[in-house]
């Protein structure tokens, strides 16, 4: 009986390593920073195989990683007493049939990398593991330790607050066309 639990611990080790681009993604979305992601993530997965006996439902294993991440991300905050995130103009590369194009969408990422920066952190993470992770109001709240309600207040909170940063300002009414009879 105890081979099969190291055996099982063995394979929830490999997942826990197959899930490290995941659990970078989250950290980068949330801090904006590359190094600090990559540290983050290493201490995520880290602390995920030294206390992977305390994981009490494997197909639960993303969601508790990311709930690591979570104490992870908070401890640093914590140490820092820094609250408001960096600014970063990433490069990603994009499939596109020219320079044009390529510019274009990195322009578009860079917009929005900086307008989820400019959310406070609790929006900022609630908006990454909803809509960019995908993952459930419910899935949010536990991760977060936080009431569903809170969740859904942030998630509405920074969706409306990434419109007013994106969407293009409104002409005065003084540039506007006339209409002419």
């Amino acid at each position: 009986m105890n081979w099969f639990r190291a055996g099982q611990q063995r394979e929830l080790a490999g997942r826990i390593e197959a899930s490290r681009n995941r659990i970078f993604r989250v950290a980068f979305a949330w801090c904006g920073d590359k190094a600090l992601a990559d540290d983050l993530t290493q201490e995520t997965l880290s602390r995920g195989i030294v206390h992977i006996s305390q994981l009490r439902d494997n197909e639960r294993l993303v969601g508790w990683l990311l709930a690591i991440l979570h104490r992870c991300w908070v401890d640093h905050l914590r140490s820092r007493r820094d609250h408001a995130g960096e600014d970063v103009l990433a490069e990603l590369p994009a499939d596109g049939p020219g320079p044009e194009h390529h510019a274009e969408a990195q322009e578009t990422v860079r917009r929005v990398r900086q307008a989820v920066n400019a959310l406070p952190p609790g929006q900022r993470q609630v908006i990454t593991l909803a809509d960019l992770e995908e993952l459930s109001y419910a899935e949010v709240a536990g991760i977060l330790a936080i009431p569903i309600g809170t969740v859904m207040s942030r998630i509405c909170r920074a969706r409306a607050a990434l419109r007013g940063l994106l969407e293009p300002a409104q002409a005065p009414a003084e540039h506007q066309l006339r209409r002419v009879k």
